[in-house]
């Protein structure tokens, strides 16, 4: 009983930080992007920079991608999703909404075990993790950032040990934020989300994780897109040189080719 009442109180403190930003009905004329919460900083400056350059204002829904994929599926008026993962674009075009032919490999990234900035605790390995009382993760029966770190768990033997020890959060930034918080003393999050955290000083790299699963970004116009031709564009544009940069810039790796 009272090791459900902690975590629904780490749930909640995890709850605390970056809240997901579920746009409403778009502006007439504007681009609803629907986007893995991991990939905000990035994608607001390059949307400012799209509609600068000619192109309409965009919008973006800014959450888990199952949560996005399952708002897709019920009807939300996205015009492009940007999953941070294929299973969950796999998910959309089984519905019809994504055609395959649309689909963009756009980016990579690695995960990252973070602890509070102040933290003296020991975790330099990911033998560390199971002798911790709490680890922070983004859901890992649903979340892609949760699912990579299972799957990398998975693979070393360990995730029996450490799933009693899991919290699981709404999204990937939730789980930052129960770090950032000393609600967790360990975390597993992208690189790109450290490197956030770096710059408030309140969480830290204990190290990076290697050999861990591939970590594919995956962005494509929905098919039933009200402003199709500018989500078509978007999407072109996210491929390009000045895309590639700022991403980079973020600390993703990008895949795609122009």
């Amino acid at each position: 009983m009272l090791e459900k009442t902690l975590a629904t109180l780490l749930l909640s403190a995890a709850s605390l930080g970056p809240a997901p930003h579920l746009a409403a009905e778009p502006e007439p004329g504007s681009l609803l992007v629907f986007a893995a919460a991991s990939l905000t900083e990035s994608l607001q400056a390059l949307g400012s920079r799209f509609t600068a350059g000619g192109g309409p204002r965009v919008e973006f829904s800014f959450a888990g991608s199952n949560d996005l994929a399952r708002q897709i599926a019920a009807g939300a008026p996205a015009d492009v999703f940007f999953s941070a993962d294929a299973a969950r674009m796999d998910q959309v075009e089984k519905t019809g909404m994504v055609k395959a032919a649309d689909r963009v490999d756009l980016l990579s990234n690695l995960l990252v075990v973070v602890v509070p900035s102040g933290s003296t605790a020991a975790v330099e390995t990911p033998q560390d993790l199971a002798a911790l009382p709490r680890i922070a993760l983004a859901d890992p029966a649903a979340v892609p950032a949760g699912v990579y770190a299972r799957q990398w768990l998975e693979g070393l033997g360990l995730w029996a040990q450490v799933e009693p020890r899991v919290v699981p959060t709404l999204d990937v930034r939730a789980a930052l934020a129960a770090v950032e918080s000393e609600a967790a003393p360990a975390g597993i999050v992208y690189r790109t989300d450290a490197a956030i955290a770096k710059k408030t000083l309140r969480a830290k790299v204990a190290f990076e994780v290697t050999n861990g699963p591939r970590i594919t970004y995956v962005v494509a116009p929905l098919a039933n897109a009200k402003n199709r031709p500018a989500a078509e564009a978007f999407v072109k544009f996210l491929r390009g040189a000045a895309s590639r940069a700022e991403f980079e810039k973020h600390g993703f790796l990008f895949l795609a080719k122009n």
